[in-house]
């Protein structure tokens, strides 16, 4: 199945050979890897840059290292989980620049606004109303309001991400909204006129949504991310 790989990028080859064969099926869900040995005769590599490799594998999700007499290296199943995994591993890290993940939020929430448009259902528009109203209960309260706000605006962009029905888009922004708050926490002031903005955004965006204006949707909601940002930026400016 594989063949020996160039010695200056020894295990950069073996996990591309590999994943190249679970991408393509040639490796299929559950399966297991050769032995070692035979492993590491296929490649022409020493057992440590084997082990290497598996390691970059395993840290991909891509196989599971499972000890014992009936251990081995085990194909697990691509799916969009590993990829939430990931991302929420470099923003609950702020590995991710805040110019980063707001481009990447901007494109996402943007498409999901405008999907949200077409697709909303009666009952889509009645738990958006409901939650906007919740939202603007927790803006009455000021400062002590603040966190629960903050989880009803998650609450929101989550119920827009499902009304779309796209499922990439929904299992990644669970993963961004379940650990940005390290972001908000360390960037963004708590005052009064910037849950009332925020408040207006999401009212807005609900509003254009109902009325199934996509391109508008798409456009409050991009703006929303865009000046979020920017008062997070303004934080750790010089």
């Amino acid at each position: 199945m594989f063949k020996a790989v160039k010695q200056n990028r020894a295990y950069q080859d073996v996990v591309e050979q590999i994943q190249e064969a679970i991408i393509s099926g040639s490796l299929k869900p559950g399966s297991q890897l050769p032995a070692e040995r035979e492993l590491k005769e296929q490649f022409g590599i020493s057992r440590g840059t084997l082990r290497e490799a598996l390691r970059v594998l395993e840290q991909k999700g891509l196989i599971e290292i499972r000890t014992g007499v009936s251990g081995g290296s085990i194909i697990r199943e691509v799916n969009s989980e590993q990829l939430s995994e990931n991302l929420g591993f470099l923003i609950r890290n702020r590995t991710v620049s805040l110019h980063d993940l707001a481009e990447f939020r901007e494109a996402m929430e943007g498409s999901v606004a405008a999907l949200a448009a077409q697709r909303a259902g009666e009952e889509d528009l009645a738990l958006l109303g409901k939650l906007v109203t919740e939202a603007e209960g927790y803006l009455k309260e000021g400062r002590k309001g603040w966190d629960n706000f903050i989880r009803t605006d998650e609450k929101v962009h989550m119920a827009l991400a499902r009304i779309s029905g796209n499922q990439l888009f929904i299992s990644v922004l669970e993963s961004v909204y379940f650990n940005i708050h390290t972001y908000y926490e360390n960037y963004l002031s708590r005052d009064k006129q910037l849950l009332q903005e925020n408040f207006n955004d999401l009212r807005e965006i609900v509003g254009a949504v109902a009325t199934g204006n996509a391109e508008n949707a798409r456009e409050l909601a991009q703006g929303h991310v865009r000046r979020f940002n920017e008062y997070m930026e303004k934080r750790i400016s010089p």
